[in-house]
């Protein structure tokens, strides 16, 4: 299993001294607060917030996945290119149809040079 960089496992001394790594690392989940049963449902997920992530041949995001706790819901798979060549928010909507009583969302981005990163889970309630 290779190691996921989880961003609430990063301490608060190297978040301020890699602030730029980490960020464009991270995948930021944007989503309302409240979902209806079987009806689509979006969800966004952009990789950095602050810092744009490079889009080179060697050193770009290959693939941002969405979960429900520890079940895979989706995953966007690109390739190089994809953003230009240049330093971009790889950003990805999905869009799935809920079907509990909530959610308990979290992404994870796939950097070809700096492995799997984990954003800060969102929690969504489904409601009838």
């Amino acid at each position: 299993m290779p190691k996921i960089n989880k961003y609430q496992d990063i301490s608060e001394v190297d978040r301020v001294a890699k602030k730029d790594l980490i960020d464009r690392h991270s995948p930021f989940i944007t989503c309302e607060n409240v979902a209806k049963i079987n009806e689509p449902f979006e969800v966004k997920v952009t990789m950095g917030n602050e810092f744009t992530h490079p889009d080179d041949f060697d050193h770009y995001i290959e693939s941002v996945t969405l979960f429900d706790g520890e079940t895979k819901l989706a995953q966007a798979t690109y390739v190089p290119g994809t953003l230009g060549n240049i330093k971009a928010h790889n950003t990805t909507t999905f869009t799935i149809i809920p079907t509990g009583k909530k959610l308990n969302l979290v992404a994870h981005g796939y950097c070809t040079k700096h492995g799997i990163w984990e954003g800060t889970s969102v929690e969504v309630v489904v409601e009838q």
